[in-house]
């Protein structure tokens, strides 16, 4: 009897360490795909940050208030 006590207590000690192994695995995933889409959700922000600034300009050049610094007439 005290043998079959002992051998569950094995059984559950593995089972304790498999579960805590694989929550290890999920908790390095999650991290990873929050930190992949950091990165994406900051490269999208740049790309709109520059087609504002695009479209910026655009306007300005059109209604005539466009940088007078870079065509400078002497």
């Amino acid at each position: 009897m005290a043998s079959n006590q002992s051998d569950m207590r094995y059984k559950a000690g593995q089972a304790a360490g498999h579960a805590q192994v694989k929550k290890d695995e999920m908790v390095d995933k999650a991290s990873q795909a929050k930190d992949q889409a950091g990165g994406y959700i900051q490269q999208a922000g740049e790309q709109v940050r520059n087609m504002a600034q695009g479209a910026a300009d655009a306007v300005k050049n059109a209604v005539g208030m466009e940088d007078k610094k870079s065509s400078t007439t002497t």
